[in-house]
């Protein structure tokens, strides 16, 4: 590997920084204590600090030896999960019910050390935008910070993100042109029928039976409706309904999940919902209120950045160690809104398989989202130096494009 001497030096001071996030996990739009740390470290390296963006978030801006009217973005997320950590180790989450379970403290703490590596060798023309973002989580932070005009107060052309990859080889790296990650939505069903006796179901109009029948028919919109090579995912995840075994309920109510890679596959997913919703309440003679949430986009890659993102990768592991061609996930992520109004790429770094965790880990395993999840710290230095590579080789290349 070709890291950065410097950076691979720090690797103690960046593994204690990382597992002070860890130790003190803050959910979304309240990293107050996360940001304040981001934000006297990069005072603390000569970086400018804006703060406020989406509530919670950080902007570092370091500018490099000479203005030419380029710049790139490059990106973390800082919040935890309210979740449970079951690990014992001395730097597990202090805060019960919240958790760094997704590793967002491993990345604040690799564009950190980016950040002060940058900060002293400004041998670059341009600007490097730092991006600390709040809220990942399922809050949209992204979206709010460029709400808050992320993009017109930092006009940079290109932004970048990274996360780590649990079941990846530590320290390889992955990405994909196009969608890598899926857009996530969400769908409620309020079914209103008519309550009976269980023994005499004859007076009634069953809200469960419509329930079951939704459940069961909603497959079919995936199975029978979609083009088989667009995939998507749809998933009953709740039925609520009813308080007694001898009492049919006057309403049931269905929750779930929808992810997909294209818009077009959406449009159709909901619509078919829809219509399959109102059709099987009518026959069953309930009144269903269908509800459907569009949270986050597909995260789409621009195929140029993504083969700039693989070049750099390579040049630092290795191209042994880079897959340009992942299979992309169907968890989602809000950096897709980032790629909606710039240039991109999203990539991930390989987090190995959990046994880099220390002793007092949980029994499960280290995958995200997970109770025993840790982050790999010899990730770190890796981390950093594609960061600096990256944002130096893109500003050099923008420069020769005029």
């Amino acid at each position: 590997m070709k890291l950065a001497e410097p950076i691979v030096g720090w690797q103690a001071e960046l593994a204690a920084i990382r597992r002070d996030i860890h130790a003190h996990p803050e959910l979304a739009f309240e990293e107050i204590r996360t940001s304040d740390l981001v934000a006297q470290q990069l005072e603390s390296w000569g970086i400018r600090v804006h703060r406020g963006l989406g509530t919670t978030g950080v902007v570092g801006i370091i500018e490099g030896k000479a203005q030419n009217g380029h710049a790139i973005g490059l990106r973390a997320d800082m919040d935890a999960l309210p979740m449970q950590e079951v690990n014992t180790f001395e730097h597990a989450s202090r805060h019960p019910g919240k958790m760094h379970a997704c590793g967002h403290d491993g990345h604040t703490a690799m564009l950190l050390a980016a950040a002060r590596y940058l900060a002293a060798h400004r041998d670059f023309d341009g600007t490097i935008y730092l991006i600390f973002q709040p809220a990942e989580e399922g809050q949209g932070g992204a979206k709010k910070m460029i709400d808050d005009g992320l993009f017109t107060l930092f006009p940079m052309q290109a932004v970048f993100g990274m996360h780590n990859w649990p079941g990846m080889e530590a320290g390889t790296f992955g990405m994909v042109p196009g969608p890598i990650m899926a857009s996530s939505s969400t769908f409620e069903i309020a079914i209103q029928g008519k309550g009976a006796h269980a023994a005499m179901p004859n007076l009634g109009n069953d809200p469960v039976m419509a329930a079951v029948q939704l459940a069961q028919a909603f497959q079919t919109i995936i199975s029978r409706d979609l083009d088989p090579l667009d995939p998507a995912v749809l998933s009953v995840t709740q039925i609520h309904a009813g308080s007694a075994d001898n009492v049919i309920p006057d309403e049931a109510e269905m929750r779930g999940t929808v992810r997909t890679f294209s818009t077009e596959a959406l449009d159709l997913i909901e619509k078919r919902m829809a219509q399959t919703t109102e059709l099987i309440c009518q026959a069953l003679n309930c009144k269903p209120r269908f509800t459907f949430s569009r949270n986050y986009p597909a995260t789409v890659n621009h195929p140029d950045e993504a083969a700039f993102c693989a070049q750099v990768a390579s040049d630092i592991v290795g191209a042994e160690r880079v897959n340009k061609a992942v299979r992309p996930s169907m968890g989602a992520e809000d950096f897709a809104f980032m790629l909606q109004e710039k240039p991109g790429c999203y990539v991930w770094i390989g987090n190995g398989q959990g046994d880099h965790r220390s002793a007092g880990h949980g029994l499960g395993p280290c995958t995200l989202h997970n109770g025993s999840y840790d982050f790999n710290d010899t990730l770190l230095p890796i981390g950093a130096t594609y960061w600096v590579e990256l944002a130096k080789r893109w500003l050099a290349k923008a420069a020769a494009a005029g």
